[in-house]
């Protein structure tokens, strides 16, 4: 075989049916990029480019990968970011350029734009010049990696830090946009959790914005199966905290609930041995929450769910209120641990200035006071067919005015049926009946009695005849 042969092989031999021709030029790359250590960088340069250009045209993949690395090295050693970013759109545009090459070139420069592996931990803080260079390269490492898929990955964690970027210098609005044009939901190469830390910096970023409506669309792209995973406790806790930052400035009592619930339950399966601070603060919170919330069977239903939980006990303030709430007697405002209630930092937590969160606590202080009206009121309904409205007022220890107003706005919603007759001074909480409604169920009443009646006298006969045998 002729010496040239150990150099260059054939499409039809040790190739493996590769069509091009393949030279080989490991020890001319390893010894150039050696030489090229101990050049000025315009001179090193110039000759990796030369042998780049070789490696690309001789079809020698794994040299070409070797030098462009080199190249990007010596770069990044000189602290010269202008001819590191030159280079890498140099090389990364070169006609046929190998897609192993362009791989290359961004995974070799991504540890000096991303903090960590996974992209998620934000960069220090840089002098104003370093933090422009920094930027620099990372757009310019977006633009070679748009429309790659096998560098999507990649992409995905230089738009995060582009984000970081853009939020150390204080422009949100810039930083969530960037972040939410990434759709790493499709991504087919990064791992779940990678996807969930990423859609929770979106949220995170959107609900900074003040964008809560993109910011709850951007939620729904997690699925919540994915976060009861083992080893996701710590996503889980962030994605409900997250959320229900949306849901106060919604001001959605069963919603907050049921997020800082989720947390309890997470937070307390998690919770190591004497730390009791987070699953208290969010037990806290959903008690608070539900009942604050508006009077339905799923409120009362998770309301008895959690009265039955021994951690409660742990929390007499909760567990008194609670037990109050399922009790069908009259509450008294304020309640004895109203002031501890109403003192959870989550009260305030939707506000987007001091004077909204003034005014959200001023909403759950009013809705606190407004649902233990309307419990008074349903157990009212409960032992009084009719009563004196002025009499009620006492009981509810407000005025006649007042306790109109709630009992209409009760009726309205269709909470509860009254009718308030005011010359006569009286609140009617039993339906009247028509005469057919009455006969229909005496008629039903009657059939029933002559059901049982029936029933017993055959269950006499049998024992009788049981009897006589």
């Amino acid at each position: 075989m002729p010496q040239a042969s150990s150099e260059a092989t054939s499409s039809g031999a040790a190739s493996g049916g590769q069509l091009e021709e393949r030279i080989d030029l490991s020890t001319e790359t390893t010894q150039k990029i050696a030489q090229s250590k101990s050049l000025p960088l315009a001179d090193a340069l110039a000759l990796l480019s030369a042998l780049e250009k070789r490696c690309r045209v001789g079809n020698d993949t794994p040299s070409l990968v070797k030098v462009c690395e080199a190249s990007l090295e010596l770069c990044h050693e000189a602290n010269d970011y202008e001819a590191l970013v030159t280079t890498l759109k140099t090389l990364s545009t070169r006609r046929s350029q190998k897609s192993k090459a362009i791989a290359a070139l961004v995974t070799k420069c991504l540890p000096w734009v991303v903090d960590s592996e996974d992209g998620f931990t934000p960069l220090p803080t840089a002098a104003k010049d370093a933090a422009a260079n920094q930027e620099t390269l990372v757009t310019e490492l977006r633009n070679i990696t748009d429309g790659k898929m096998y560098l999507e990955a990649e992409r995905a964690r230089l738009t995060r830090s582009l984000a970081i970027l853009k939020e150390s210098a204080g422009d949100i609005a810039t930083a969530a946009n960037v972040l939410q044009d990434v759709h790493v939901e499709t991504y087919g190469s990064i791992s779940k959790r990678e996807k969930i830390e990423f859609i929770l910096e979106q949220m995170r970023l959107t609900l900074l914005k003040r964008d809560y409506v993109r910011a709850y669309i951007v939620s729904n792209k997690v699925k919540r199966s994915m976060l009861d995973e083992e080893g996701m406790s710590e996503l889980k806790i962030k994605f409900y905290m997250l959320l229900s930052q949306y849901h106060s400035h919604e001001r959605d009592a069963l919603e907050l609930a049921k997020c800082f619930h989720a947390i309890y339950a997470t937070a307390s399966a998690s919770a190591a041995d004497g730390d009791d601070t987070k699953w208290k603060e969010s037990l806290t919170n959903t008690v608070v929450f539900l009942c604050l919330s508006e009077y339905s069977n799923e409120v009362k239903d998770m309301m008895e769910r959690i009265n039955l939980d021994p951690q409660l006990e742990k929390i007499v303030e909760c567990k008194e209120t609670i037990t109050s709430f399922l009790k069908n007697e009259i509450i008294h405002y304020p309640l004895p641990h109203q002031a501890m209630l109403e003192s959870i930092p989550a009260f305030v937590n939707g506000g987007e200035t001091d004077d909204a969160s003034l005014a959200l606590k001023g909403h759950w202080h009013t809705t606190f006071h407004t649902r233990i009206i309307q419990h008074n009121l349903r157990v009212a309904s409960m032992y009084y067919r009719q009563i004196h409205t002025s009499r009620l007022a006492t009981l509810l220890s407000l005025t006649t005015p007042e306790t109109e107003q709630h009992l209409s706005n009760m009726v309205s919603s269709g909470a509860l049926y009254a009718k308030i007759d005011r010359p006569k001074d009286i609140v009617r909480f039993a339906k009247k009946r028509c005469e057919e409604e009455v006969l229909s169920d005496w008629a039903a009443d009657i059939k029933e009695l002559l059901g049982l009646v029936d029933e017993t006298t055959y269950l006499i006969q049998k024992e009788n005849m049981v009897q006589s045998h």
